[in-house]
């Protein structure tokens, strides 16, 4: 079968002949009919088959058929949801090369870019707009889009939307759609929570399998090196410089380790970059571009990069790391033998963490994937004695804590100040050290005879500093008395109570003046209800400070 027969106009065959197709891709052949019956579609395919054509193609045509009329705005007619902004990019740069010869206007819209330039495209009018759910949000709420008039809808790679926790969002832009409307579901996978949510919103769906589910494609060549995680980056540049690699597609599982990968592999010499999501997209966008134009070697990716990577003629991609997900090792290694053309994927494992992760796979795609070994490879990890003794001392110790001493207990029992606790005081020691008649008796002892004891000098005095009095002023009561007071005036002095800081700055103004000077007390401020300060009552009864804080006396 080819082209001609499946009833598309002209301009597109001629579109299709310019990018080199004769024959359609199994998934072609069968959807694209379908589509232009008018018909829902839910259609499952390997990665690389060719499904963006596939829903393209016939939409275009359909499309084509009735175009705009009159001076108004263009509304939008067909709207195509991708998860990620590269296959947004992806699927623009399709519509843009199949509807050349069409009059009809195409846009895409996805964040991490202004939207400004996006917001002026739609002003002027678009038939159709490709676009991540984020993005056509945000620009629907500012009511720069109107989707009331959209005859087509199709979500594209739906599995990994709602894997990326695009369900709601997903939810809303069907609530913002016409009943009335043609629905295309296209992806590598189908859960069945996707056939669930097909189900909500789809009028009778033509299922269209033209593969196993979760299989990857037979022109792709997989191999497994089982290797230590420690010895992968320097397998990896073996494997690079002695096949003499081009253009390999790397995945890693962590964005962080995608740079750190991307950074070793510079060091030697190896050109290298790292997309992922941390990444602005200008960076990402010029990483792809420079992967695709043979300015970089090698292109180090997370699993944002398995969707929507479409390479011609990519030839290796390697699993750094396995993905946690066995589907998304399918993705991957789409990557590579797309349009029939082959390639080869690579695994490094380290069998003691991903040895699990690989039988998950293995299961799902329902055979074994073979192993091989190098034998100019030096598989053996050299370890550092020293260093390895130092990891262990440290994990024993709890690590180091403040001022570099060990923080935590190890296994030399000790706490943040490196002391035995044999050195420590009774006092000092922690409850659990302390023998039970000692835990006892101190923790009956009340707080003024802990303070009392702490102020004990040698000769056994108190050591704190008093002022003097004059001699049988006061009894033994009435300096327990005033200091419970002092501390009690102090305390509401440091909480604010009594005074304002206005006023403690005033007093320390009064307290640096000189010692010889004196305030005169006014006749009229003794009669009256106020205060006088420290210079001017010093002899009075309650001394230098008063029970208004320092400097504050009642008058009489």
């Amino acid at each position: 079968m080819s082209f001609e027969t499946l009833g598309l106009s002209e301009e597109l065959q001629s579109a299709v002949r310019t990018k080199g197709y004769t024959t359609p891709s199994p998934i072609q052949e069968k959807a694209i009919p379908v589509i232009l019956q008018g018909k829902d579609i839910l259609a499952a395919a390997q990665t690389g088959t060719g499904k963006t054509a596939g829903f393209t193609l016939p939409m275009l045509h359909l499309m084509s058929q009735k175009t705009h009329t009159g001076s108004g705005r263009r509304p939008i007619r067909a709207l195509v949801v991708t998860p990620t902004r590269e296959l947004a990019a992806q699927i623009q740069e399709n519509v843009l090369e199949y509807g050349k010869n069409l009059d009809l206007r195409s846009i895409v819209i996805f964040g991490g870019v202004s939207a400004k330039p996006q917001i002026r495209s739609l002003r002027d009018g678009v038939d159709i707009l490709v676009a991540t759910p984020g993005r056509l949000l945000d620009l629907q709420n500012q009511r720069y889009i109107d989707l009331s008039k959209v005859e087509f809808l199709v979500l594209d790679e739906a599995d990994r939307m709602l894997d990326m926790g695009f369900i709601h969002d997903i939810k809303k832009v069907l609530a913002l759609l016409p009943k009335k409307r043609q629905n295309l579901l296209f992806s590598a996978t189908f859960s069945p929570n996707i056939r669930t949510l097909a189900s909500k919103f789809m009028d009778n769906p033509v299922s269209v399998d033209v593969a196993p589910r979760n299989t990857a494609a037979e022109s792709v060549k997989q191999t497994i090196y089982m290797v230590h995680k420690k010895r992968k980056v320097a397998l990896l540049k073996h494997l690079i410089k002695k096949g003499e690699w081009k253009q390999v597609l790397i995945f890693t599982r962590t964005k962080h380790g995608a740079n750190r990968l991307a950074k070793r592999l510079a060091s030697a010499d190896i050109p290298a970059l790292a997309i992922h999501g941390n990444k602005s997209q200008n960076a990402r966008t010029h990483a792809l571009k420079s992967f695709k134009n043979g300015e970089v070697q090698v292109l180090v990716a997370t699993d944002i990069a398995a969707r929507g990577l479409d390479i011609e003629q990519l030839p290796w991609v390697v699993n750094y790391e396995l993905p946690n997900v066995p589907e998304d090792y399918v993705h991957r290694i789409g990557r590579t033998g797309r349009a029939g053309q082959t390639g080869e994927a690579i695994s490094l494992v380290f069998d003691q963490d991903e040895n699990k992760l690989l039988r998950d796979i293995e299961r799902l795609l329902n055979k074994s994937i073979p192993k091989e070994v190098l034998e100019d490879f030096d598989y053996t990890v050299k370890i550092d004695p020293e260093e390895e003794h130092r990891k262990r001392e440290d994990r024993g110790r709890g690590g180091r804590g403040r001022n570099n001493n060990r923080g935590g207990r190890g296994n030399n029992n000790r706490g943040r100040n490196d002391r035995k606790t044999s050195d420590r005081k009774p006092s000092d020691r922690n409850a659990s050290d302390r023998k039970p008649n000692e835990r006892n008796s101190n923790d009956r002892k009340s707080n003024d005879d802990r303070r009392k004891t702490d102020n004990r000098g040698a000769d056994g005095k108190d050591t704190r500093t008093r002022e003097k009095q004059p001699a049988g002023e006061r009894s033994g009561s009435s300096d327990r008395k005033e200091e419970n007071g002092k501390r009690e005036n102090n305390r509401n002095n440091r909480d604010g109570k009594n005074k304002s800081r206005n006023q403690r700055n005033r007093n320390k103004s009064s307290k640096s003046k000189s010692k010889s000077s004196k305030e005169v007390i006014p006749e009229g401020n003794k009669k009256s209800k106020g205060v006088a300060f420290s210079k001017a009552s010093k002899d009075k009864k309650y001394g230098k400070k008063g029970p208004l804080g320092y400097g504050m006396y009642p008058l009489e």
